[in-house]
């Protein structure tokens, strides 16, 4: 498969299986595309330190390491980190499946392989991949401060300012990247990704906060970019966030302050309860308890006060 610029797209094949080595490399070759070839995982590993595949079609069941290591260790290198794994297998039950998806795989294909499914399969990632590849690189040239992460919260790709970043408010970041072993986001933020996925609006408008000594850096979820890569934005807080302010000066509880921090924002009751995921009966109880702490009678002195509280901060 050519590309538009005359290209040959690059595929590299892993299987212990010469009859499908033979199979697959004879067919893809017809086909125009060049072909390298891996006899096992260690073999895969070695061959991506010289050369960048534009897909890789790996069997899932390998002796040493099997295909799910294989696609794990490979999504570590940075070169390789964005190309398409498409696991061979003919372990069709869902569980292996799953497997192959949560070490990094796009697709898989069930043995006896089919070519033309295969086929349209690869022209489908290939694709997707590309337009990925631009819009990171684009990223990378504007400037911006980004990353993705899988919802286990692995850093998947990040543009070199977020890198920059990173790199001087964590330590183990510039460590991890120098042995080229994968970076994991604290714990906490896996619930905020699942809250994500369940559609969570509260989650999608809040931000995620990372302590680093003194330093305070914060995610904002841009949007989901792959079925398991979340876009999100990396910013550095100078001073507290809107509703820490809020309940640092006016002695709320977090909660209290969440609902204060959306009230002063215009939100209604109901509009306040989507976004917190809580019911507007405890929207209500929350606002009595606002209003016996600031000594006002209603909503919009409440926002009147946290409006001024909010405006004061340097």
């Amino acid at each position: 498969m050519p590309t538009e610029t005359g290209k040959r797209d690059v595929v590299l094949v892993v299987d212990d299986s010469p009859e499908t080595l033979s199979f697959l490399t004879g067919t893809l070759k017809e086909a125009g595309i060049t072909v390298l070839v891996a006899l096992d995982g260690q073999s895969a590993l070695a061959v991506i330190e010289r050369i960048v595949p534009d897909v890789v079609l790996l069997d899932a069941v390998m002796p040493e390491m099997d295909g799910f290591e294989t696609c794990r260790r490979l999504k570590r290198a940075p070169n390789v980190a964005h190309v398409p794994v498409i696991f061979m297998t003919g372990l069709s039950d869902t569980e292996n499946i799953v497997k192959g998806f949560e070490a990094g795989g796009v697709d898989y294909v069930t043995k006896p392989i089919v070519i033309g499914e295969l086929m349209a399969r690869m022209r489908v990632h290939l694709a997707n991949a590309r337009l990925a590849q631009s819009v990171r690189l684009a990223l990378d040239t504007a400037g911006r401060f980004l990353l993705a992460t899988t919802a286990a919260g692995l850093v998947r790709w990040y543009s070199p300012q977020a890198g920059r970043l990173f790199g001087s408010a964590f330590p183990a970041f510039e460590s991890d990247r120098a042995d080229g072993k994968e970076f994991r986001l604290p714990r906490g933020i896996v619930p905020w990704l699942e809250s994500l996925d369940r559609g969570n609006n509260r989650a999608a408008t809040a931000r995620f906060l990372l302590e680093a000594g003194d330093r305070r850096l914060s995610l904002s979820y841009l949007g989901k970019i792959g079925a398991d890569e979340y876009l999100l934005r990396l910013t550095e807080s100078e001073g507290p966030d809107d509703d820490q302010l809020l309940r640092q000066s006016l002695g709320l509880t977090a909660r209290e302050a969440e609902v204060l921090v959306w009230i002063a924002r215009g939100k209604s009751n109901r509009n306040i309860s989507e976004i917190l995921g809580i019911s507007s009966r405890t929207v209500d109880k929350h606002l009595e308890q606002i209003y016996a702490k600031l000594g006002v009678e209603n909503r919009v002195l409440a926002a009147a006060l946290a409006v001024r509280v909010l405006g004061s901060r340097a």
